[in-house]
């Protein structure tokens, strides 16, 4: 798997209201090609909304989300961690139409120091073919574990393997998922 430096956290400041887009998302779109099943430590950075700004800390630009020097979500929205599993995801990734820019969309509020995760909306995993579902087998320990049926390395979380298989697996050669029941 290809490595990078530590991911930064990009955390709310404060409330980022549900159904809230964020972009578009500039430059080629690899969501998830560097995700690891670790949570790995890396510097963090804040981002407000002007919806409940926290005092002395938010600047109110025409209604978007801001870092907290100011800068548009362009210049940080690249920068938000794809999300391991649908329990830690806080926005999905949505095109207006197939082949068209892409926005983050936030799935619910977003609370004060919670952090910013992605993962494909179903539509934009389809059209990426990225896999939509991942079914987990459980491990001697009776730990859930995902399993690649192409080359049989294990993942601890279901979009950790979705990536695998869409960007690094040599054996899939870009065939779609196969569930283990195919």
């Amino acid at each position: 798997q290809t490595s990078r430096a530590p991911a930064i956290s990009v955390s709310a400041e404060s409330c980022i209201p549900a159904g809230l887009r964020l972009g578009p998302v500039p430059g080629t779109f690899k969501l998830g090609k560097y995700l690891s099943d670790r949570k790995e430590p890396g510097p963090k950075k804040k981002v407000f909304s002007d919806a409940v700004p926290p005092v002395f800390q938010v600047r109110m630009v025409r209604g978007e989300l801001v870092d907290e020097a100011g800068s548009s979500a362009l210049e940080w929205i690249g920068l938000i961690r794809a999300a391991r599993n649908s329990q830690e995801q806080t926005l999905e990734a949505v095109a207006d139409l197939p082949g068209g820019q892409i926005f983050y969309r936030a799935l619910r509020d977003v609370q004060p120091g919670e952090e910013l995760t992605v993962w494909y909306s179903n539509p934009l995993a389809q059209w990426f073919d990225i896999p939509v579902t991942a079914t987990p087998t459980h491990d001697e320990k009776g730990e859930e574990r995902y399993i690649c049926w192409y080359c049989w390395r294990t993942f601890k979380y279901p979009n950790s393997l979705k990536a695998h298989v869409h960007f690094h697996c040599a054996l899939s050669h870009g065939r779609p998922f196969l569930h283990h029941d195919h």
